[in-house]
């Protein structure tokens, strides 16, 4: 193989791990454009180490051992991703994010771009294609019929750390399930300031809604924080 090779099946893993992280850097996750990418090249730095790396000795030329290795030693960076939020575990869909950019970077190396580029396309569209159907299976057995909720969230601050709290306040919503329908700030008495923030949920979700905003609360500027979920409106039954 030349040198041409080499660096063509290089460049296939890291543009392709790099499509693959782009989207979970969109949606603001843990592991998301570097992380899949250097996974991916990794990956494919690997495989042409066990094929070419070490010469034409009989038994030393094995793509398979290295490979195998790629595929259990990722586990080990999926884990570190992996949270657990009180009785929720988050992270799960990221770590096997990672797993696929490893498999990805694998065939790239072994010289199948074809395929690692449909393994690609695949991963892509999982991630946003099934996102909404997951959302519409996912129902609790014991929330009884959903409805979207809507949710009301004001913090109050110093006047000088508005934008800091905004900006704070719109990044932990980006994280979670929630859309966001409104922000606005008013002045309250001794140079504070109360955000508040209007947003909407397919379904009622308050768990996640503490997790999203628990964050604020540890900031000092931040004097008081709480939310609510507004009654849905009352359906009027038909005679």
């Amino acid at each position: 193989m030349t040198t041409v090779d080499m660096l063509l099946r290089i460049g296939s893993g890291l543009g392709l791990g790099a499509l693959i992280g782009f989207e979970r850097q969109y949606r603001a996750r843990m592991a998301g454009l570097r992380t899949n990418a250097l996974v991916a090249v990794g990956a494919t730095l690997f495989v042409l180490l066990s094929a070419h790396g070490f010469g034409d000795a009989p038994g030393t030329a094995d793509p398979t051992r290295v490979a195998a290795q790629v595929v259990s030693g990722i586990g080990f960076l999926g884990a570190g991703v992996i949270l657990r939020d009180g009785l929720n575990v988050r992270g799960l869909n990221t770590a096997a994010t990672l797993w696929c950019s490893a498999a990805v970077g694998s065939l790239a190396g072994a010289g199948l771009h074809l395929v690692a580029a449909v393994g690609t396309v695949a991963v892509v569209a999982v991630n946003v294609a099934l996102r909404s159907l997951g959302r519409a299976v996912d129902r609790r057995p014991d929330s009884g019929d959903e409805a979207p909720t809507n949710y009301t969230f004001l913090a109050t601050t110093r006047d000088d750390a508005e934008a800091h709290v905004r900006a704070l306040l719109v990044q932990s919503l980006t994280r979670t399930d929630f859309r966001l329908l409104s922000i606005s700030s008013s002045n309250s008495d001794g140079g504070f300031v109360e955000v508040r923030a209007e947003l909407v949920g397919d379904q009622r979700d308050d768990r996640q809604m503490e997790s999203a905003v628990s964050r604020l609360s540890l900031e000092p500027a931040v004097t008081s924080v709480r939310w609510q979920a507004d009654p849905p409106p009352a359906e009027e039954k038909e005679e």
